[in-house]
């Protein structure tokens, strides 16, 4: 099975992007662009204390009629965070992020924030595992190493 501690050692970048929740909406639309990335940890004295996307932005700033220079990342982030642990199983992430209905989950180590990752991460690891188990069984069923 593969684990989250897997998952993480197959990204590209290790970077965990944050920003404080006194910022303003504006400045972390800012930083998530030029990072090109869909959500941000919300960090308060180096603790996660919440997480900020984009579709937090869609559904409660812009639906809501909010100003985004005006407004606090901490109004808006998704908080109790919702989180997991380098030992949990990929298939353990889909199941939260589909009931959850989220994206993005933070990886912590005890109370250290390790990683993040993100549902195409969950999703290319899980359709590479079982890829790789279709081809053992043809191996198996054919005899013909491929």
């Amino acid at each position: 099975m593969i684990t989250v501690k897997d998952l993480l050692a197959q990204k590209r970048s290790g970077a965990v992007w944050s920003i404080a929740p006194d910022a303003t909406v504006y400045q972390a639309l800012e930083l998530m662009a030029e990072k090109n990335i869909g959500a941000l940890l919300v960090m308060e004295q180096g603790r996660l204390v919440g997480v900020f996307s984009e579709r937090d932005y869609a559904r409660k700033c812009i639906l809501k009629g909010r100003s985004s220079r005006d407004t606090r990342v901490e109004e808006l982030m998704s908080s109790p965070v919702i989180y997991v642990q380098p030992e949990q199983t990929a298939e353990h992430c889909l199941a939260i992020m589909t009931q959850r209905q989220i994206r993005h989950l933070p990886v912590l180590e005890g109370e250290r924030v390790i990683g993040v990752i993100s549902i195409g991460d969950v999703g290319k690891a899980i359709i590479s595992a079982q890829q790789e188990a279709l081809r053992d069984l043809e191996t198996y069923i054919t005899g013909v190493p491929r």
